[in-house]
């Protein structure tokens, strides 16, 4: 088997979980990297072993001809980068958010598809341990037919008049903050677990008023199947636990044979009717980011990428992801319930 070859652009926070999965792929590297932190990009280059640091996007991809890309910039920045990528038949793995609107997102689909090349969004939740494990036990029956998914996030970084400025300051001028860079993944898990949202009916408010977007939410979703769901979150807050960033909530499932609870050490209690809750032993790590997902999902570009089986967060499904994100917006900005197709 031939490995992929591949660039990468971003060198912010987030990238060393990116630069750190792609050392442990087995059949695709990462030959070059463009920052416009020339500074930052040869610190990561050096850091992470990589050949060849660029100032220009398109003169990596002219340079290098690579199998693929790894987008790790800002959301404005991604139209353009999936351009030229795709003027020269790179395929791509783009880090959400996928662009700032439903229009542009919807644009940047289109474009990759026009031009035959393979996108998937890094979406990295539903790659958690403890949701591919409690899909799993969902298949299996463990708990009979999903009734509903439930979710308490509190992150406690959002509070105080320096909130996010050690991190991502950039986090502070988003106009649409807490669904737009936090719920969308939960968005995504929920339909991972729970099947195709039909409608969403949303509170959203800002707590702290430091930063421009919203920090606090509860959003209530109803599936196709006739399960429920419900998201109720925070930035503000604090959670009991040593990491909240581990598990990023405490889920519970509940189904028509018992129930499935997750905590924020990353346990599960599986709870069949009629019978004690027991733990549920399952393999999960404290490695990398919110266990090592960042591994997982690059191992699923990579591993669809050689067998040229469909991405589970590939553009197209995604954008069914997205339409759920404005739903919940347009939601809190009515007072109603919205059908989340529609957008």
């Amino acid at each position: 088997m031939s490995d992929l070859r591949g660039v990468a652009v971003g060198t912010g926070y987030f990238s060393q979980f990116h630069f750190d999965a792609w050392q442990r792929m087995p059949h695709a590297r990462i030959v070059a990297v463009c920052s416009r932190d020339p500074v930052q990009a040869h610190a990561m280059a050096e850091r992470f072993a990589i050949a060849k640091v660029y100032p220009d996007v398109g003169a990596m991809l002219d340079a290098e001809r690579p199998d693929f890309i790894d987008i790790i910039t800002p959301p404005d920045s991604h139209a353009a980068i999936v351009r030229l990528a795709s003027d020269r038949g790179v395929h791509i793995l783009c880090q959400k958010a996928l662009a700032p609107s439903y229009a542009e997102a919807r644009a940047i689909v289109a474009g990759a598809a026009q031009a035959g090349v393979r996108l998937m969004v890094h979406d990295n939740f539903r790659f958690q341990p403890w949701h591919r494990e409690m899909k799993r036990l969902l298949q299996d029956g463990a708990i009979g037919a999903l009734q509903s998914i439930a979710c308490r996030t509190r992150l406690g970084d959002g509070w105080g008049a320096g909130a996010y400025l050690s991190r991502q300051p950039y986090f502070r001028d988003m106009p649409r903050f807490l669904v737009f860079e936090t719920g969308v993944h939960f968005i995504d898990v929920y339909r991972f677990l729970g099947g195709e949202i039909a409608r969403v009916y949303a509170r959203l408010r800002r707590l702290n008023p430091a930063i421009a977007g919203e920090d606090r939410g509860q959003v209530l979703f109803d599936f196709a199947s006739g399960a429920e769901g419900l998201w109720d979150a925070d930035r503000y807050h604090e959670a009991d636990v040593a990491d909240p960033r581990y598990t990023f909530g405490e889920f519970l499932l509940e189904g028509t044979a018992g129930s499935l609870r997750l905590d924020g050490s990353g346990a599960i209690h599986l709870h069949p009717l009629g019978a004690s809750a027991r733990p549920h032993e399952y393999i999960h790590s404290n490695r990398g980011f919110a266990g090592d997902c960042v591994f997982a999902t690059i191992d699923h570009f990579v591993t669809r990428l050689l067998d040229g089986a469909p991405f589970e967060t590939g553009g197209i499904d995604y954008l069914r992801t997205l339409a759920v994100q404005e739903a919940v917006y347009e939601s809190a900005a009515r007072g109603i319930p919205v059908d989340a197709g529609g957008h």
